[in-house]
């Protein structure tokens, strides 16, 4: 098989339960994952959702570390808008000194929770000093490289530890704007098909990668739900949703519902806002059907790794997509 497979895990917690069992069975799979062969295991950041339970991306990636043995972790990613880009560095360079070549640095522009939230995470900062995110990713660089120029402000400060192996560095984004940032800093990019499935974004961002970075293709986020038969696969994705609000006072983003839009330009404050359905791109079949379309992928953009998220409801029915699909691939690849 000439593409790997990796995970995204969003710790989601099922009706009734608590997050303490969301984020058990969270490193149960990354055990699992590492067992069957999947390459990476990312969790990623929401903030402010009882329906998630990883709202510290560094932390969770800490604790799994310590309950795997092989497969890379990672984050899917951790929101930079909020942070100092020196404190994600230190704390990125300490779980690669940690676990020597297992670790990942995935970096998203999104804000990962609603208007409110944001407000929350960045009350100490001065609006009119933040710097834009493409400032925000070219410092971090510099972290984590200890190459900040002489001429900053901030010249001669390092982020310590400095491991012997650094994190792998990722840009998530669905944009060609993100693509070719992500190519200029000389960062792997994965493209999140999972939230925007359009094909012809998917032409255009590989494209613009490509030309930027000198040939290297993206890495693919896709959703994926598996089933024993094409109908329960159906049914198990019957009323995936995705939209975007699009608001005149602030940054545009994709949520699951038209109450989350609307709450989302409520607590933003928007005079006039427009709420875009997209239609869903969930990979959805039997195993067989399923491979057959990332094969197709692979083939037709060069996707050397897909990163998989599985949007389903229950903790059961998501448990025997993502085993599904490992007999599949991993039994072929062997």
């Amino acid at each position: 098989m000439s593409y790997v497979l990796s995970l995204l895990d969003k710790s989601p917690i099922d009706g009734g339960e608590g997050a303490s069992e969301a984020l058990a069975r969270t490193v149960a799979l990354a055990q699992r994952a590492e067992r069957w062969g999947f390459h990476r295991f990312w969790v990623a950041e929401h903030h402010h959702t009882a329906q998630l339970a990883s709202s510290s991306p560094e932390v969770l990636i800490a604790y799994l570390l310590a309950h795997t043995r092989t497969i890379r972790v990672g984050s899917g990613g951790v929101m930079l808008q909020h942070y100092s880009p020196y404190k994600v560095a230190e704390n990125f360079n300490l779980l690669a000194a940690l676990a020597p070549g297992r670790v990942d640095l995935g970096i998203g522009k999104a804000p990962g929770g609603l208007p409110l939230s944001t407000r929350a995470l960045q009350a100490a900062i001065d609006p009119a000093r933040k710097p834009g995110f493409a400032e925000q990713l070219a410092q971090l660089d510099a972290f984590l490289d200890d190459t900040i120029a002489d001429a900053d402000p901030l010249a001669g400060v390092s982020a310590t530890p400095r491991p012997g192996v650094p994190a792998q560095r990722f840009l998530l984004g669905a944009s060609v704007e993100s693509a070719q940032l992500a190519a200029a800093e000389g960062w792997a990019f994965v493209h999140a098909s999972h939230i925007n499935g359009d094909p012809v974004l998917l032409e255009q961002v590989f494209a613009a990668y490509r030309a930027v970075s000198g040939g290297k293709a993206p890495l693919l986020a896709v959703g994926i739900i598996v089933a024993e038969t094409e109908a329960r696969a159906e049914r198990l994705a019957a009323g995936l949703q995705h939209f975007k609000v699009h608001v005149d006072n602030g940054q545009s983003v994709n949520v699951g519902s038209i109450a989350q839009a609307e709450e989302y330009a409520r607590q933003a404050g928007a005079k006039q806002y427009r709420i875009e359905e997209k239609p869903s791109s969930v990979i959805h079949g039997t195993a067989e059907r399923v491979r057959a379309e990332l094969d197709r992928l692979h083939r037709q953009h060069g996707v050397r790794e897909f990163i998989i998220d599985t949007p389903i409801a229950t903790a059961a029915e998501r448990l025997v997509s993502i085993e599904l699909l490992a007999q599949a691939h991993f039994a072929l690849a062997a």
